[in-house]
């Protein structure tokens, strides 16, 4: 990879309230290291994570060619997720059976995620999850929390310096 938008990485997890079980679906800028999509539903179907493409979708607009990469996951393989890869000439790939490491940077963002939110915070149910993942996501992972692999940068920083220099996307 030399660039955003040529490789994104989708990963689902769940997490655990006091009450119930939810499902967060995302996806990773495997580049730049952004989570560009997010989706936190109560339900493990393949609406969850079209959510979450969708998102990533609207925000990035990528040209043909991108991979979408992801585990072998009833979502990721159903007909409907796959479609709306194809229809945007999104190339599917997924993990090798029982082989976890081909999704390490999908892993990597959830184990943060939960680690340094989901267990310090008291959510008690789905709304306040989605506000605090969500504010998680978007003021300290892209926006504040360092990358070596980004030049101890964080995603957002680093996308910006790739516009700078005429590599990334307008």
């Amino acid at each position: 990879m030399t660039n955003i938008d040529q490789l994104w990485v989708a990963d689902i997890t769940y997490i655990r309230l006091p009450v119930e079980f939810i499902y967060l679906a995302v996806l990773l800028d495997a580049f730049s290291r952004r989570c560009i999509g997010w989706a936190l539903q109560r339900s493990l179907e393949a609406a969850l994570a079209l959510e979450a493409l969708r998102m990533a979708l609207r925000q990035r607009r990528p040209k043909p060619g991108l991979a979408h990469h992801s585990d072998r996951g009833v979502p990721y393989a159903s007909r409907d997720y796959t479609a709306e890869l194809e229809q945007r000439s999104i190339r599917i790939s997924m993990s090798r059976t029982a082989s976890p490491y081909d999704n390490a940077q999908a892993e990597s963002f959830i184990k943060t995620l939960k680690c340094e939110e989901v267990y310090r915070t008291e959510d008690r149910e789905l709304e306040e999850a989605r506000a605090s993942m969500g504010e998680f996501r978007e003021k300290i992972y892209n926006r504040e929390r360092l990358h070596s692999a980004l030049g101890y940068r964080p995603p957002l920083e680093f996308e910006r310096h790739l516009r700078r220099l005429g590599r990334g996307r307008a």
